[in-house]
């Protein structure tokens, strides 16, 4: 009844009841819409994946992942749910009947009447978030599953347990995925059953009498037996896992395989404690009828002293008492497997090593100058300092760009093979003049033809002699599709081809335009592909876009590494493509990898670190990283080709018995084509790759020894030298150069290195590989080994020389006068005459030039140093014409001299040079207090006094006071004397700088 008594009028009740109809419809309405959304996301990313994968022609590399993934997520998601929800369901049927109610069963009776009602579904959650899990992890192991699937044989044996390798790289892996995932099963099942039964009271903690029931000692003895019984597996598997085993050994050096104490004291004791582990599963499963656990934990127990004891403590006293005291006696057997096994799976196990004398075999140094030019095509161009000349001479527009650092090929010119320095005009979003999305993604959307030049030459000036130049392109390369949709600084996606015109180049008439008419890319004539690539874009105008129709496609993943990497996931991809012009084509050339972590006694190395270099440390699109963190088996198994036009992806098989690449072909079958497929025109382009040298040299400062002993010692360890022409303080970079090695006829294109001692900067070695593909010294690599009674300089050391010499540093510090700045090139070394000559290309960029132009050349041969204008000037210095590379010739013996020769008598000329010395003192010791303008007045006196020295010279030949042939009187290349005589006294004739 109603409150009747006298208390305060209530106000108005509030009633809290359900939402209405409207807002109930308007938020299931939005969780609709939120819910397709999602889902619609998810499908555009597969179906644009779909898409690309077919546009390039690799539909089935998608679809044999695809369906690999999702059969391993069901099979492996499947098996840990029906694992761990077969485990629950017993342990619930498994639970005692009612009885006396404790005050722990009170407890946990409240929990069991709340989860009764729910229990079915409560189960079906539990299994179906484990089996999630579970397939998502098994999923990622889609590589681990196609190699053991379609494994095919080494035809190599490991040496210690007689099996093919091909157990170790493909079979080992996914056994052990299978065990961890047995583990993850039975720990799960055990953690869910021990919480069931404790649940429903068939486990006690509190409770008086019984721990456990019958039942739940039964059940759970039982996964713990199969949980020990899957630790025996593990024993087992470890056993061939020591073949494949990484340590530490001698405290510095990584050791892959079986050492002494592994093969006399942890081998058999993997064996003894697979027993144990045997008969204490045995055990466990002995409860089933015993129903006691005494037998299991003093077998468990067992076990785990056992593994401490033999397992850890007894191979700790083998390696203490028997190894150490005779180390080498007891460890040379395994090394020399190791120095086998390592060889083998790096490729270098036909190295060629020779002793090389280090010092010139001819007394008579002036008939090697003749020989220098068929030793080498020396290279003063270098690919790593020119791309800004190339970026200043042939931009062309702010929109293009060129690589920082460009690549060496090899052209034919008249039937000669030239040593090519070559790039491309690539789009440079960050160069267009207006920045909006119709221009970024519609009219910049490629760029435009090749740059070449000589590798050997330069002009008057310094710059490059450029064999393809201009825009378009014109030169020795002939007619070819110059137009760029794929390259390296392509990052961003494009839209081309449809209603929308794009710009293709301009020239004095103005802007030319172009519409797309290649198969690359996608199709968006189709609104859900549209769509599809809206959402995945993030890009909604790609949805309404009037400036998308008929025809338009768009194009992404467009540097050739990362098309690669998507048609061939299964591949390590190199760290540097290079361009090339084939067939009127031009076409990226990739070098792929195949790779492997378990080849059985091979050391492992770090592709990320062994690869890199001065050159990668400030690139990072040269890294090259692998699938594994760490591998010990790798080939060039694969060359690869991307259409710079078109984005046309090809694979072709170059390693024709790697097993690792017949494995991966069998796995997705008709992807690479055969290695009769590669065109003659492509095979003039293919080479030895960079970063797999620069894996073997790093091996073979270590394993170029042949005998355990001398390994062991340590004695012939060498070291890949820093980088001597800058202070990043990584190891040089090898460089691509035509050279003849000692035992060749003539030369070839090759892929070169030194070596040091440990810690020393004198030279150990050099090496060189023949790196032009299609001939048959293609890939042997040589090393010439210098004694070690014998010092010769390394590059280190060249440097230093150059750096220290009065003349030559002073010479330096007059090139950087002003604003100006001196850049080193790649120091070269060639074996010549039983010495090495080393070559280095200086390069000055300064004033208002802003590109490295080359102004001097240093040689250096046998102790001689020259530091000319030329590299013909400093090789004639050094064989023959100055003695020792000296930089104060005799006057007769020089061309450029500061002083007139003895035989000039004409006052005018002597007064003239006394003024030009006059003026170039004053003009160093203005450098020296830094006075710059105190150092143009000088350069500006000795300018006009050489001027002077020139005219009275030319009146008096005139005269016939003197033939025309005065070398006093040489004039540059412009015609004019030279306004900075090189301070060492050899420019005071007025040489040009050229």
């Amino acid at each position: 009844m109603p409150d009747r008594g006298g208390g305060p009028p209530t106000g108005p009740r509030i009633r809290v009841g359900r939402p209405s109809r409207r807002v109930r419809t308007l938020l299931m309405t939005l969780g609709v819409l939120a819910v397709l959304a999602m889902a619609f996301t998810m499908f555009a990313g597969f179906w644009t994946d779909w898409l690309w994968y077919r546009s390039v022609h690799y539909s089935s590399v998608f679809t044999t992942t695809l369906w690999t993934k999702i059969g391993l997520f069901f099979v492996f998601g499947l098996l840990m749910a029906l694992a761990v929800g077969f485990n629950i369901w017993l342990a619930h049927r498994l639970r005692p009947p009612l009885s006396a109610m404790s005050m722990e069963q009170q407890n946990l009776d409240r929990y069991r009447m709340g989860i009764a009602p729910y229990k079915r579904w409560l189960l079906l959650g539990i299994t179906a978030l484990v089996g999630l899990i579970a397939g998502a992890s098994a999923s990622g192991q889609w590589r681990t599953w196609l190699m053991w699937v379609n494994g095919v044989p080494f035809g190599q044996k490991d040496p210690q347990f007689k099996l093919d390798v091909s157990f170790y790289a493909f079979d080992l892996p996914w056994y052990r995925f299978l065990l961890g995932f047995g583990f993850a099963a039975v720990i799960i099942s055990v953690i869910a059953a021990a919480l069931t039964h404790y649940l429903y009271g068939g486990l006690r903690v509190t409770s008086p009498g019984a721990r456990a029931t019958a039942a739940a000692t039964g059940h759970l003895s039982v996964l713990i037996g199969v949980f020990v019984a899957l630790k025996a597996v593990a024993y087992w598997l470890d056993r061939y896992g020591l073949a494949v085993k990484s340590s530490d050994f001698k405290a510095t050096d990584s050791w892959t395989g079986l050492r002494y104490v592994d093969a006399n004291a942890y081998l058999p004791a993997k064996t003894i404690l697979f027993c144990i582990a045997v008969i204490c599963a045995l055990l466990f499963f002995a409860t089933i009828w015993r129903r006691t656990w005494q037998l299991p934990v003093i077998g468990l127990g067992l076990m785990v002293l056992s593994a401490i004891l033999i397992g850890g403590l007894y191979p700790a006293l083998v390696q203490k008492f028997q190894v150490q005291p005779n180390e080498q006696a007891k460890e040379a057997p395994y090394v020399e497997k190791n120095l086998k096994a390592t060889r083998d799976a790096y490729g270098i196990e036909g190295t060629q090593v020779t002793e090389y004398p280090g010092v010139s075999q001819t007394k008579d140094q002036t008939k090697l100058r003749d020989d220098v030019d068929a030793a080498a095509s020396i290279r003063i161009m270098d690919p790593n300092v020119i791309s800004p000349t190339f970026q200043q001479l042939q931009q062309m527009r702010n929109y293009y760009a060129f690589p920082n650092n460009l690549d060496v090929d090899r052209y034919a010119k008249d039937g000669k093979d030239q040593d090519t320095v070559i790039g491309l005009r690539e789009l440079n979003l960050a160069g267009i003049p207006k920045k909006n999305w119709i221009n970024n993604h519609f009219r910049y959307t490629h760029g435009y033809g090749v740059v070449a030049a000589k590798g050997t030459e330069v002009d008057s000036e310094g710059r490059p002699v450029f064999t393809e130049s201009d825009l378009p392109s014109k030169g020795d390369l002939g007619t070819y599709e110059q137009r760029i949709y794929y390259g390296e600084k392509t990052s961003t996606y494009s839209i081309v081809g449809g209603p929308q015109k794009e710009i293709d180049y301009s020239d004095d008439n103005g802007e030319k335009t172009f519409s797309y008419k290649g198969d690359g890319g996608v199709d968006l004539s189709n609104p859900i592909n549209r769509a599809a690539y809206a959402a995945a874009f993030s890009e909604p105008q790609i949805l309404y876009s009037g400036a998308i129709g008929e025809g338009s496609r768009i194009l992404y993943n467009r540097t050739p590494k990362e098309r690669v990497e998507a048609v061939a996931p299964w591949l390590t991809i190199d760290g540097d493509a290079y361009p090339a012009v084939v067939d009127g084509r031009i076409q990226w050339i990739v070098d792929a990898y195949t790779t492997t972590n378990g080849y059985p006694y091979a050391s492992r190395t770090t592709l990320g670190d062994t690869t890199a270099d001065s050159l990668t440390a400030a690139n990072d699109q040269r890294a090259v990283v692998a699938q594994q963190n760490q591998v010990n088996y790798i080939r060039n198994s694969v060359k690869a080709t991307v259409d710079a036009y078109s984005g046309d992806v090809k694979l072709y098989q170059w390693d024709t018995e790697d097993p690792v690449l017949k494995t991966w072909m069998k796995a997705f079958p008709n992807t690479v084509q055969d290695k009769s497929e590669i065109s003659d025109t492509l095979m003039a382009h293919l080479r030895y790759p960079q970063d797999l040298f620069k894996v073997q040299r790093e091996l073979l400062t270590r394993y170029h020894v042949k005998d355990a002993n001398t390994f062991l010692s340590g004695s012939e360890v060498w070291q890949v030298p820093d980088d001597p022409t800058n202070k990043s303080g990584d190891a040089v970079p090898p460089y691509y150069l035509s050279m003849k090695m000692p035992d060749q006829k003539q030369q070839a294109f090759s892929l070169t290195t030194t070596f040091t001692p440990n810690g020393r900067d004198n030279l150990s070695a050099f090496m060189a590989v023949d790196a032009e593909a299609g001939t048959e010294g293609y890939g042997k690599i040589r090393i010439l080994k210098l004694p070690t009674s014998t010092t010769v300089n390394g590059p280190k050391q060249v440097q230093s020389q150059l750096n220290s010499e009065q003349d030559i540093a002073e010479t330096i510090r007059l090139l950087r006068g002003g604003d100006s700045e001196v850049e080193y090139g790649n120091l070269l070394t060639v074996p010549l005459d039983g010495g090495l000559l080393y070559v280095e290309p200086v390069y000055v960029r300064g004033g208002d030039l802003k590109y490295p132009l080359l102004r001097k050349v240093l040689v250096s041969y046998g102790g001689n140093t020259a530091f000319e204008n030329t590299l013909d000037e400093a090789l004639a210095k050094v064989f023959g014409e100055a003695e020792g590379g000296s930089t104060q010739p005799p006057p007769d013996e020089g061309e450029d001299t500061t002083e007139p020769p003895p035989t000039s008598t004409n006052p005018t000329v002597r007064e003239a040079l006394s003024d030009a010395q006059k003026a170039f003192d004053a003009g160093q010791k203005a450098l020296e207090q830094k006075d710059l303008a105190a150092y143009a007045e000088a350069q500006k006196d000795l300018e006009e006094a050489l001027q002077r020295a020139e005219d009275a010279q030319a009146q008096a030949d005139e005269s016939g006071g003197k033939n025309g042939d005065d070398k006093n009187g040489d004039k540059g290349e412009d015609g004019k004397a030279s306004p900075s005589p090189d301070p060492t006294g050899d420019s005071g004739s007025g040489q040009g700088s050229g």
